[in-house]
């Protein structure tokens, strides 16, 4: 089987430590490559940059399709143009952190999200409702470090292992979520320092592609997730077409 792990911010160091983190989990018989985005943002902190991050990210569903990939990876915690790349792609495409909540669902009474900033914890929480893990996920927290800070700021590691040891402690959580895809190398470091379950999207998600892979299911091609009807599309946009 083949997966891709795509990045939709422009990012290629982010995308190098993803492909890592991913990698790790796969199966022996799993082909499996990370892809940086080649248009949008160079980090998602915002609606703004979740909007502009889309076209990217659905060009590389695109190639995949023309390559041959069986499933697909979203690997930012906003789980950006899931449904239009469900509509895309034949194969299963999984969202970070969708993977992520349901994975740590299944770890104890409720978890806690940390995420980077303060401003993306209202999306953790709709995503949570979304995905119906609003009566597991017992708070979102941010330890207040820019995406992209994470990897180059020397005191990230302690900051976020911190702010998941006291959100575990305000909530009363079993488990914690890492919120963000950068944060997918501190899984290991986190879980042995606060003694609790730490799941990262990026392998959950990856695992969970795999697994509906091994079972031999596929989107349904009917209804909402059917392909796009074929259009013209215009300007910036205008390779999307027809």
């Amino acid at each position: 089987m083949r997966i891709r792990v795509v990045n939709p911010n422009t990012t290629r160091a982010m995308t190098e430590t993803i492909e890592r983190c991913a990698k790790a989990v796969a199966g022996s018989g799993t082909w499996l490559d990370a892809v940086t985005s080649e248009m949008g943002p160079a980090s998602i902190e915002s609606h703004y940059d979740e909007a502009l991050s889309i076209p990217g990210l659905l060009a590389a569903i695109q190639r995949g399709e023309q390559e041959g990939i069986d499933g697909y990876v979203i690997a930012c915690f906003g789980d950006p143009g899931l449904d239009a790349a469900r509509e895309l792609a034949g194969g299963p495409v999984i969202g970070i952190a969708e993977a992520a909540m349901h994975a740590a669902s299944h770890l104890g009474r409720g978890f806690s999200v940390v995420t980077t900033l303060n401003r993306t914890i209202g999306r953790a929480e709709e995503l949570a409702q979304r995905y119906g893990m609003q009566r597991f996920c017992r708070g979102v927290h941010a330890c207040e470090i820019p995406v992209l800070a994470l990897e180059t700021d020397p005191q990230a590691r302690k900051i976020v292992t911190e702010a998941c040891r006291e959100a575990v402690e305000a909530d009363g959580s079993d488990a914690i979520v890492l919120g963000c895809a950068g944060m997918a190398d501190l899984c290991e470091h986190i879980r042995d320092e606060i003694r609790v379950p730490v799941v990262d999207g990026v392998a959950a998600a990856t695992l969970t592609v795999q697994s509906l892979l091994t079972l031999g299911v596929r989107k349904s091609g009917r209804g909402e997730f059917a392909a796009p009807p074929t259009k013209t599309y215009s300007g910036l946009l205008s390779s999307f077409g027809a």
